[in-house]
């Protein structure tokens, strides 16, 4: 796959901005003494809501917190450093989707709380969750990250991929 000059240079710029995103979510969540989803878990709605309710009781809070710090970091680290970045865009999608699906903005679904704007059927999750399928199917690592260093012959190769005109 050849990109121009431009392309690579948003899809980089998509990478690390999306990574910066869940790197930060993820971080500050370890960071944050006494940050629990359960609140959120719990308030959930629409016709998933059992389920993310039970992942929000006190048995498993515990876990459930500490897997969404992890995922989100996980991810971030991926994507801005550009080594795994298809694994690291794949479990942020997978977050996304369940933040999406524990409060969607479906008619008829009252929002949880302050909303960043009207949503009807998209929110902020959905766009996030395509950007992610975009770099997923649409990698930089081999060009400008660290997956560079662990397949050398990738790097011949990412030469030819950058169209300079």
């Amino acid at each position: 796959m050849t990109y121009s000059k431009p392309q690579l240079f948003f899809l980089i710029a998509l990478r690390l901005f999306a990574g910066w995103h869940f790197l930060f979510e993820g971080f500050i969540k370890f960071l944050t003494p006494g940050w629990t989803a359960q609140g959120y878990l719990m308030s959930a709605q629409g016709p998933f809501a059992p389920f993310f309710q039970w992942l929000g009781n006190d048995s498993l809070i515990g876990i459930s917190d500490t897997l969404t710090a992890l995922a989100l970091s996980a991810a971030g680290l991926a994507l801005i450093l550009g080594i795994w970045e298809k694994a690291g865009a794949y479990i942020g999608m997978a977050m996304l989707a369940f933040f999406y699906l524990a409060h969607p903005s479906w008619p008829g679904i009252p929002a949880a709380g302050p909303a960043e704007g009207n949503y009807f059927i998209v929110n902020k999750n959905l766009v996030e969750l395509a950007a992610l399928g975009v770099l997923a199917y649409f990698p930089t690592g081999h060009l400008w990250g660290l997956s560079v260093f662990f397949n050398p012959q990738a790097d011949n190769a990412a030469q030819s991929t950058v169209h300079h005109g």
